[in-house]
Order: structure tokens, then sequence, then C-alpha cells
């Protein structure tokens, strides 16, 4: 799939707090599809990363309209990916006076949408 990336518009989404292993699972099926397919696929899966996803995908498509002048319908989704942000450390008292550590991940959620080259439309 052929992408322009000179246009290319993206967001970030930062210190969300949620696992990317689980992020990760939702932006592999809507990486390298349309917008309006990716809209359709977030609204109906049933996972709570959905919700931050379809903000920043949103977000991303809202950039590229008004700062490049794109129309979304041309827009398809060129790179999705999810790194690990800091974790949060907290303690919970276990049996005979220890300390249990549990970690609370985040991550920053980064999508990037770039219209379809001309020979892709037909």
């Amino acid at each position: 799939m052929a992408v322009n990336t000179e246009k290319e518009a993206k967001a970030i989404a930062r210190y969300i707090r949620m696992s990317p292993y689980k992020v990760r699972r939702v932006l592999d099926q809507i990486r390298g599809r349309s917008y309006r397919e990716a809209l359709i696929i977030l609204e109906f899966m049933p996972y709570r990363a959905c919700e931050p996803v379809l903000k920043v995908l949103r977000s991303a498509v809202a950039n590229a309209e008004h700062n490049l002048g794109i129309e979304p319908s041309t827009l398809i989704v060129s790179k999705a990916y999810a790194d690990q942000g800091p974790c949060l450390k907290r303690f919970r008292p276990r049996a005979q006076g220890r300390a249990y550590q549990i970690r609370k991940p985040t991550c920053h959620i980064t999508v990037a949408v770039a219209p379809q080259e001309e020979k892709e439309k037909k």
C-alpha cells in the first residue's frame, strides 16, 4: 500500500493509564486501513483500549484537515504504535509484614494518517 509520507499528520496521546500490550492489540487491527474503516472497527471492538485510540485517530485526522488541508475521506492510517511510558509503582501489604510491589503501566499512543496515492483509489 503506497502512501504519501511527506503529507503525513500525526497525533500523540501520552501517559495513558493502560498497558502498551493491550493497546497494540487494537492498533494492529487499524494499521493500513482507511479512516472510515478504522472508525467502524474501533466503534465495535469490545476492548477498553479502543476509546483512547479513537480519540488519537480523530485528533490526527483533524490535524490533517486543519493543518494540511487534506480531505478526511482520502486518509489511511499509515502508522500506529504504542510505546511504553513510565510505570507507576504501588505497594500492597502482604503476610508477615512484607510489601508486594504492584506496577501500573502507562503508554504513549501515536497514530499517523496520510493520503492515499492516486493509483490506489481506483
